[in-house]
């Protein structure tokens, strides 16, 4: 007799084989995104110095380059600056073959970085993801999610969209992340579900590429109408919003971080270096605190900066300013910011996609953002927030 708890398992094996026969990766080759790069002034160890630094006025473009290009908006309204943020993209050396010893003595980013290489001339894989304690053919999962779930699956008809429970997210992570067994026990570690849902949306993202979003957030728009068709989608592999941009005195109040990336929604093509980057940052991290007994609720201050939209927009910005992917031998100093603060439209640097405020918190009432008709309001956030504690929530000051 096929009981519940065995059709349960039986979902969770089929799901599993689906994944891992589903995709697959090419080898990374890219051209130069851009035409001159800015060089760092100095390091970038600590984001937050570099964001207490007065704003700029907002402007249309980067501002830190000559070699720059428009593209037209597209018909569906959508907002583009053609400015690449004066990086140009270094050619990527070769895939050279490593002996599984080998591969065990490199640092976690290298071996990442070798399980998953980063194709960014490939295409975006059609999957979106989302997690949550119950699945849609659940009569526990909340007929408040119900409309926001549908509509993912109403604007993405050939996309594979997959509501990944607390359990299957386990073994998933055991499954993609076997040659890693550090990540494993990092994620296995996490003292609790809110970080374990942050840390997943970043290794699914890695080791299969698609679209992340919290179950709270409903699509407005097809992904497929987030930047223009005139932008070839191979000069770029990971699309994102901007969270906060709170240009007041006291923003340190109220955020993190002077410009805050979200990350509740998030699209992607597998193994981006900002993707591998804030994977092994939370990994080393949750590593380190197990070690040093300080892995509990009483020594993890925050949430937000430990696996949540602070270290995400530090992996980012780290990425802007890194001379490992970028020539910066014509760099006029680090992208902050002032890049970012008051954006109306789309900006790109190098291969990343910048929305501004309105595209993923359309109708917050504040910092700029547009409502919720707005040409660039792409996915609406409910910031429900019911498993994070009231301070971890969206401020809606």
């Amino acid at each position: 007799m096929l009981t519940f708890r065995r059709a349960l398992a039986v979902a969770a094996v089929i799901l599993t084989c689906f994944l891992v026969l589903r995709n697959t990766h090419t080898s990374y080759s890219e051209a130069p995104l851009v035409h001159n790069s800015p060089k760092p002034t100095g390091s970038y160890h600590d984001n937050k110095v570099i964001q207490d630094t007065p704003p700029e006025p907002a402007s249309t473009g980067m501002g830190t380059g000559t070699g720059t290009e428009s593209a037209k908006p597209a018909s569906t309204g959508a907002a583009w600056n053609g400015d690449n943020g004066g990086r140009v993209a270094l050619a990527k050396k070769p895939l050279t073959q490593l002996p599984m010893e080998d591969l065990k003595a490199l640092p976690i980013r290298k071996q990442l970085s070798y399980a998953f290489p980063y194709d960014a001339e490939g295409k975006f894989p059609a999957y979106i993801w989302q997690t949550w304690k119950y699945t849609p053919a659940s009569g526990e999962f909340s007929e408040t999610f119900r409309p926001a779930e549908a509509s993912w699956t109403g604007l993405h008809p050939a996309f594979v969209h997959e509501v990944i429970t607390d359990e299957i997210a386990g073994h998933l992570v055991k499954h993609f992340y076997a040659t890693v067994p550090e990540v494993v026990e990092a994620y296995n570690s996490l003292p609790i579900p809110v970080m374990k849902a942050d840390f997943f949306r970043y290794l699914i993202l890695l080791a299969r590429g698609g679209i992340y979003s919290d179950i709270d957030t409903t699509a407005l728009k097809s992904a497929v109408e987030w930047v223009p068709a005139e932008v070839p989608r191979s000069t770029y592999g990971l699309v994102i919003g901007i969270e906060a941009d709170p240009d007041r005195p006291d923003w340190h109040e109220w955020y993190s971080r002077r410009i805050q990336f979200c990350q509740w929604t998030i699209q992607s093509k597998p193994g981006h270096p900002i993707l591998v980057d804030v994977v092994a940052t939370i990994t080393e991290e949750t590593l380190r605190r197990k070690k040093a007994g300080e892995l509990d609720q009483k020594h993890i201050k925050s949430v937000v900066e430990f696996t949540g939209p602070a270290v995400w927009t530090d992996a980012i910005f780290k990425f802007f300013n890194n001379a490992e992917y970028f020539d910066m031998s014509t760099s006029k100093g680090n992208i902050t910011f002032q890049q970012f603060t008051g954006i109306k439209q789309a900006k790109k640097v190098g291969d990343v996609v910048v929305l501004p405020i309105t595209s993923f918190s359309p109708g917050v009432g504040q910092m700029g953002a547009g409502e919720d008709d707005d040409p660039m309001a792409f996915v609406k956030h409910a910031f429900e927030g019911t498993w994070k504690p009231e301070n971890e929530r969206h401020i809606g000051a």
